[in-house]
Order: structure tokens, then C-alpha cells, then sequence
């Protein structure tokens, strides 16, 4: 999706493939749980994966970026497979609580609620103020999935505003927290298992890099929004498919 353009949010794909990967073969149900993408720019992911669950087929995704697509290269109130997804960040968070105090209000014990949020999102008092609210109202039907790839359009997250410690800071709001490698596979599978059997909302806390899987790119590559040459196309899917043959 990022080749034909030559640009675009590989690095969030990069970093988040390992967490959908675990949700989207696991636990998620489509047509019964909800899905919040909150950070918009990872709408390419949530994309990539969708095909292995039979909501979108390659062929959809061949007019990524393009005028007039409805997959945009950020999401909107048009994207499919989502329930939600925002432009402005630190939103999705607030309309994942909705879902899931709807569910609660309505009696329904079957739904779940799945929110993916950024780390850089941690740096907006919305979230914080969304995170009290759901623990107040004792929502065990909500997850949400914490991409904390320490990246956002400013520089490293780290160095913009610390969040640190996460897992202390929503333990202390009331959540059940788990702070894991987000590229193990296996740690995402049982930490969202944790998650789904905790009476509390809770929050999976994935460490992970936006350069992890592509050996091939540049040191200093912009992890936020990658500028990709014809040539690091060829060298990445080579690199690939050599992994997966």
C-alpha cells in the first residue's frame, strides 16, 4: 500500500502488526465486538490485516491513497472494518467507553470492546479523564491496546513529554495493566487472555519499534511517516519473502 505512493505510515504498520495479528486471530469477534483505531494514521494496519479475516480482499486495498478511495491513508468516518476511527488523537478512547457503557446499560454481557491508542496519545488529558470515567463505571468490557512504539511526529515520545511509567499510572486509575514485548506473539495471546478474564478495564501495553521487521531500512528512517524509494521497495519485499519462503 505504501509502494505505489512512495510514502506513507509504514512505521505504524511496522509496529502494531505483531498486536492486531494476536487480536485479529484471537479474541476479536466482527459483528459482535467493537473495534476503536483511535490514531487515524493506523488505519493502513488495521487494513493489512483485514483480508485474513475476510473483511476486505486484496484487490480493495489496490486503491489505498488514492482521490476518492474510501481507503484512506488516514481513517475517517468512512473506513471500513472499524467501528471508530478519529483524526484527532486522543478521541478514540472516549468513543470506545461509549461502546462499551452502551453494552452495559443494555444488559449485554457479550460484547467486547477493543481500543488501539498510541503512546503519544498518553500526552492528551482527554484520555486520562477517559480512563477514570471507565474505571468508575467498572467496564471489564473494554481492552484497550497500547502501541508504545515511542514515535510521534515530533520525535521520539520519550523525549517530547515522558509518560512513563504506563502501567503504574493506569494501575493507579483503577485498570488491570500488562506491559509486554509487542512483537511476541505469544506475550500478546496470553496478556489479551489476562485482559478478557479481569473483571476491570484493561490496558495491553506493547513495546514495540517502528522499524522492527524490515532489516533493509535506513538507519534514522522516520518512523512516523517513512519516505520509501523504488529500490527499498524491491530490497523490503525481497527481504520478505526470503523470511516467509
Amino acid at each position: 500500500m505504501v509502494a505505489p505512493h512512495g510514502f506513507g505510515y509504514l512505521g505504524q504498520a511496522l509496529s502494531s502488526a505483531e498486536l492486531l495479528a494476536a487480536l485479529f486471530t484471537g479474541p476479536f469477534r466482527p459483528n459482535t465486538d467493537k473495534f476503536v483505531c483511535s490514531p487515524g494514521h493506523y488505519i493502513i494496519a488495521v487494513f493489512a490485516a483485514a483480508p485474513d479475516l475476510g473483511l476486505l480482499t486484496d484487490a480493495d486495498l489496490s486503491s489505498y491513497g488514492e482521490d476518492g478511495s474510501r481507503f484512506e491513508a488516514v481513517g475517517t468516518e468512512r473506513s471500513p472494518v472499524v467501528d471508530l476511527t478519529c483524526g484527532s488523537l486522543g478521541q478514540g478512547l472516549s468513543g470506545a467507553i461509549g461502546f462499551a457503557l452502551s453494552a452495559q446499560l443494555r444488559g449485554n454481557r457479550d460484547s467486547r470492546v477493543f481500543s488501539l491508542v498510541s503512546d503519544g496519545e498518553l500526552e492528551e488529558g482527554q484520555t486520562w479523564e477517559a480512563a477514570m470515567f471507565a474505571a468508575h463505571r467498572g467496564l471489564g468490557n473494554l481492552t484497550v491496546l497500547l502501541d508504545a512504539n515511542d514515535s510521534q511526529v515530533d520525535g521520539p515520545v520519550s523525549w517530547v513529554t515522558t509518560v512513563e511509567p504506563i502501567a503504574a499510572k493506569w494501575e493507579s486509575f483503577g485498570w488491570a495493566a500488562f506491559d509486554i514485548d509487542g512483537h511476541d506473539p505469544h506475550a500478546l495471546t496470553a496478556a489479551l487472555s489476562m485482559a478478557l478474564d479481569d473483571s476491570r478495564p484493561s490496558i495491553v501495553i506493547a513495546r514495540t519499534s517502528t522499524g522492527h521487521g524490515l532489516s533493509c531500512l535506513p538507519d534514522g528512517a522516520d518512523g512516523h511517516f517513512i519516505k520509501i524509494s523504488p529500490e527499498l521497495v524491491e530490497a523490503a519485499v525481497a527481504e520478505l519473502e526470503t523470511r516467509l519462503a
